[in-house]
């Protein structure tokens, strides 16, 4: 089971240095991946050839390899925005919670009303602090960034699946003219 979670993290953390590779060469792209024990799939939502994103997949290898191990973490990756969303939610709960239990009361129009104000105040402080919070995390918990022995096995373009569709509704706007492309990264070891 370790071995398959290592291989799990290392795999995300190939994942996003492959993102900051391409965010260094390209830009007017947006790109959302996941990962599993067997490698991880790519959608680029923008003009990237097929070529450029497999040399950058082969960069992000080399670099991380090389000891570059800082690009394992990503500042978009679902990690942070689950934090920032589970540290938004509780702020605005406790602070609910607590005006009810000060009033000795219901939640009511007029009780939530009053309590808006501290609700927003707290998610606004959640957001200043999630996003750190979150790196954390990942990098502890949902990233490796050494690779030890895993090398490419495969890369190839897929067609996109349905979630890859609707990341690309979210990403794009709805705007079709954007293409999504897709890509299934397999590594060994």
């Amino acid at each position: 089971m370790n071995h398959t979670l290592s291989r799990i993290r290392r795999n995300h953390g190939l994942e996003h240095a492959t993102i900051h590779v391409m965010s260094e060469k390209f830009k007017n792209f947006s790109a959302q991946g996941n990962s599993d024990h067997k490698g991880f799939n790519l959608n680029i939502y923008g003009e990237i050839k097929e070529e450029d994103v497999f040399n950058c997949v082969e960069e992000a290898f080399d670099r991380m390899k090389s000891g570059e191990h800082h690009l394992a973490v990503h500042p978009n990756c679902g990690t942070v925005l689950l934090t920032t969303a589970t540290m938004a939610t509780l702020a605005a709960q406790i602070a609910f919670t607590f005006e009810q239990k000060r009033r000795k009361s219901s939640l009511t129009p007029a009780l939530f009303l009053n309590a808006l104000p501290t609700a927003v105040l707290l998610v606004v402080l959640s957001l200043l602090i999630s996003k750190p919070i979150g790196v954390q995390l990942q990098a502890k918990y949902t990233v490796e960034g050494d690779l030890k022995d895993m090398q490419l096995l495969r890369m190839r373009k897929v067609s996109p699946n349905p979630v890859t569709q609707f990341f690309q509704f979210l990403l794009t706007g709805g705007q079709k003219e954007i293409k999504a492309t897709a890509y299934r990264i397999e590594t060994i070891g």
